[in-house]
């Protein structure tokens, strides 16, 4: 059972870790090519640069904490929608990246695992809104939807990484992430919804 002295030492260490990570966002906006370092974020924070290492730990744990953010906030939006479309899902997870695009692509790029970035989240969304699809009949019934979600998720991390590197702007990036989306359903709809799902292929080729 935790005590009252323990509870405040989490509560005070989670505060630290939020200024700490808070502090790293607000470098890279001021300058997105600057060298996060430790000891500008500790000095940012307000903390001392030991406190930086023991909450967070080195630079790479620093680029995976803010991604954990990105997914916990992108799960935060879609709690709030309710989005179970599968379309608003991926539309949600790309504002979110547009929405901080500094942050967003320095995380990308130099976070060794950035790949796995969508891993937790919204890959779970993705699988959870595709089998709700197939439950309601627009999918077909012997449809993996596991297999579906995986690849819609491939595709969008490619789009992401073109992104990044400022290949598309923002618009083509979702219209590449919603277009991976609609050829999955297109190619898993039920007889029933097939012409309603192929519709936006039909109207908009590739993008």
């Amino acid at each position: 059972m935790q005590t009252a002295d323990g509870g405040l030492r989490e509560q005070r260490k989670a505060q630290r870790r939020t200024r700490i990570l808070d502090a790293a966002r607000e470098l890279l906006r001021d300058n997105p090519e600057s060298v996060l370092s430790t000891e500008r974020i500790a000095e940012r924070a307000q903390v001392a640069p030991a406190t930086v290492y023991n909450l967070i730990g080195p630079r790479d744990k620093i680029w995976e904490a803010l991604a954990a953010g990105f997914m916990d906030e992108l799960g935060r939006r879609l709690a709030v929608l309710g989005a179970s479309d599968p379309r608003e899902v991926v539309r949600s997870t790309v504002r979110l990246f547009v929405d901080d695009p500094v942050v967003s692509r320095r995380m990308v790029r130099e976070w060794e695992a950035s790949g796995l970035v969508l891993d937790r989240s919204p890959i779970h969304q993705i699988r959870e809104a595709l089998a709700d699809a197939r439950t309601q009949g627009l999918l077909r019934a012997d449809v993996d939807t596991d297999a579906l979600a995986s690849v819609v998720a491939t595709s969008c991390v490619g789009a992401l990484h073109q992104w990044v590197a400022a290949l598309i702007d923002d618009d083509r990036f979702l219209a590449r992430a919603l277009f991976a989306m609609d050829v999955a359903l297109a190619a898993a709809a039920a007889d029933a919804h097939r012409a309603r799902l192929l519709a936006p292929l039909r109207t908009r080729g590739s993008a």
